[in-house]
């Protein structure tokens, strides 16, 4: 047994040895690659079609899902070779926003917490930071709306989307739930969790703040411990995060393309928009309506639909629907979360 395990640690030492010139061989031809590229750090496509590739390549034991992570790493130090990354996000450090920074970026990414999502905004806007994420939707909540209302607004594009499961957990320095008087969390998380929340803390109040990162640093004077783990209502719940940036994306084979547009002030004009998308073929993944800043009652729409706009069909839906539509504005097209 002991000169098996001694020849297996053998091996592994060799692949260890292998992989180390690998890496460091493909850490230069990213840095060589980066020379050519003029300064443009991260190619949302070309990293989208990498860790399809690997997963399509992997044949086990290792999931998919780790395959994904291990490459999202390797990525994200190459990338550090070329040139520092900065992320703006939803702060302080801890929250759910930083988490998703770290699924998309890696490690070597350099985290920019902001106090609110306009902040975000600002930070990328004003060139504080190359990229900014944001929360758009959760699966049990829905929109965030003041995200949506940021993207219509701004100049900036959308670059890439992030799908993040989410679990909330219940920390406190008092082990009885009963003695239990207030709640601080991110309004969001406060809906997530409603059923818990009312089953098991009727009596307690619950105080929205502007971040979980924020409610925990609040309570840190008490040195609270978890009491509760994975409160959230659906165990299925997923929130999704859009990468925001001053850069346009090539179409990676794999993409979704955001846009927001506005119908006439007549009978059947929302249904008039959606022709030509069933014109053409185009499958829409969201539609979502939002008050206008213009007038009241008056209604702006967020759509997904599949497929990059220089995509043929997208092309020319996107064509016909600016000719009969109020407003469109493309906010993006991206590939899809790996």
């Amino acid at each position: 047994m002991d000169e098996e395990l001694n020849r297996c640690r053998g091996q592994i030492d060799r692949i260890d040895d292998d992989l180390l010139q690998l890496l460091n061989r493909r850490a230069a031809l990213a840095q060589r690659i980066g020379h050519l590229k003029n300064g443009t750090v991260l190619r949302p496509e070309r990293e989208a079609q990498i860790l399809r590739r690997m997963a399509e390549s992997n044949g086990g034991p290792l999931a998919n899902e780790a395959v994904a992570q291990i490459y999202t790493e390797v990525m994200s130090q190459c990338r550090a070779l070329e040139a520092p990354l900065s992320v703006a996000y939803l702060g302080p450090a801890g929250t759910f926003s930083e988490a998703a920074v770290v699924k998309r970026f890696g490690h070597a990414s350099l985290g920019v917490p902001c106090p609110s999502i306009d902040e975000v905004f600002r930070e990328v806007e004003s060139g504080g930071a190359s990229y900014g994420l944001v929360p758009v939707e959760n699966s049990s909540e829905g929109a965030i709306g003041r995200s949506l209302d940021l993207l219509l607004q701004s100049p900036l594009r959308v670059c890439g989307e992030v799908l993040l499961p989410v679990h909330q957990c219940l920390l406190s320095n008092e082990t009885q739930l009963d003695k239990i008087k207030s709640v601080y969390s991110h309004p969001q998380s406060l809906g997530q969790c409603q059923s818990w929340l009312n089953a098991n803390l009727p009596n307690a109040t619950r105080e929205p703040v502007a971040s979980n990162g924020e409610a925990a640093r609040l309570a840190e004077r008490f040195s609270v411990s978890v009491q509760a783990e994975n409160i959230e209502d659906d165990p299925r719940n997923t929130t999704r995060f859009l990468v925001i940036g001053n850069q346009g994306v090539a179409p990676s084979g794999r993409d979704k393309t955001s846009l927001v547009m506005s119908a006439a002030n007549r009978p059947g004009a929302v249904h008039e928009l959606l022709a030509p998308l069933v014109k053409y073929g185009v499958s829409m993944t969201k539609l979502e309506s939002r008050p206008a800043r213009s007038g009241l009652w008056e209604y702006v729409f967020f759509v997904d639909v599949e497929g990059h706009q220089t995509d043929t069909r997208v092309a020319a839906a996107l064509a016909e629907l600016k000719q009969i539509a109020a407003f469109v504005k493309i906010l993006g097209s991206y590939p899809v979360a790996v």
